[in-house]
């Protein structure tokens, strides 16, 4: 079984890669080939049960897209975007890589030359929904966007119905939640520090909180993501229907929450770390705090953790360090 990772460098690409190089089976068969395909080159996990072909390229070009899926590749993973802040701050760019990318995969799919349909697994973001939001948003909740990264993520939504219909794809989109704790450096702006005030203490750094402590928001860790990805790429495609996208399961977790996890995970001292600093920008978003993902749910879609304190450990036992 063949298997590539389009956006293999990033956070959840990397993570992916690694249990599928370690021989991490899909629907109970093990892959006996890995691509890892982005614009930067993706480091090839080490040690690897399968070979590994590692791609530099930018699949928003339909002919570097094409040379990808004449490799036939059984599973595809599209799992590369630029994030919401730079997504709004460059127009230009978020529409080249967030909706740009994904046309050409489908088209090089649509246009390939015979062949098996791939299974296409495509990660989408609960950020194609916008407020005013329920205490508990349904599965039917109207996606109507109010950001540039959003309006891209419901338009490769849409074109993942309008292929699959007509036949050209097997796709099945993810809604992921927001997803903590994301190693790495900080990120600023949108999401990105409900990462940022858990990571950075437990690492002894200080970190600033912008928002106020009773902000609650739907999450989930880069475990999950990782195993959601890898149950999608097992669903049986008929049982979708004509919407091939689901919002998935996380854990409704308040800023509070996360400090007193972080408070009973790493002391005292890893609390006083954090500095409250509100960010008017960021104090006046409306964050959604619940879903009710029944649909996922009952395709067997499930977290890896029960409480934001398992977060925490996973962080420590995957990234800390």
């Amino acid at each position: 079984m063949h298997v590539a990772i389009v956006g293999a460098a990033g956070m959840l690409g990397r993570k992916l890669a690694a249990a599928l190089a370690a021989g991490v089976p899909i629907g109970g068969v093990a892959p006996t080939r890995l691509t890892l395909v982005d614009v930067v080159p993706a480091p090839a996990p080490e040690p690897a049960a399968v070979p590994i072909m590692v791609r530099t390229a930018d699949i928003a070009r339909p002919e570097t897209a094409a040379a990808l899926i004449a490799t036939a590749p059984d599973i595809l993973f599209h799992i590369a975007a630029t994030a919401m802040g730079q997504a709004d701050s460059d127009f230009a760019a978020g529409y080249r890589i967030n909706f740009d990318t994904t046309r050409s995969l489908l088209e090089a799919i649509r246009t390939r030359d015979g062949g098996p349909l791939p299974r296409f697994v495509y990660a989408s973001s609960i950020g194609v929904y916008a407020p005013p939001f329920p205490a508990l948003i349904p599965d039917d909740f109207p996606v109507r966007p109010d950001s540039s990264y959003g309006v891209q993520k419901a338009m490769c939504e849409l074109l993942l119905d309008d292929y699959a219909r007509r036949g050209f794809v097997d796709a099945v989109g993810l809604r992921l939640p927001t997803l903590a704790v994301r190693p790495g450096p900080p990120t600023f702006g949108n999401s990105g520090f409900f990462s940022n005030i858990v990571r950075e203490p437990l690492a002894g750094r200080e970190a600033v909180l912008p928002v106020a402590p009773t902000v609650r928001h739907w999450m989930a860790s880069p475990r999950s993501a990782v195993g959601f990805l890898l149950h999608a790429a097992a669903l049986d495609g008929g049982v979708l229907g004509a919407e091939r996208t689901l919002t998935l399961p996380g854990l409704s977790v308040s800023v509070a929450e996360e400090l007193e996890a972080l408070e009973r995970i790493a002391g005292p001292a890893a609390l006083a770390r954090v500095r409250f600093e509100p960010d008017a920008v960021l104090s006046g978003a409306a964050y959604p705090a619940a879903f009710a993902a029944d649909r996922a749910r009952a395709l067997g879609f499930a977290l890896a953790e029960r409480s934001f304190d398992d977060v925490l450990r996973f962080h420590i036992e995957d990234d800390f360090g």
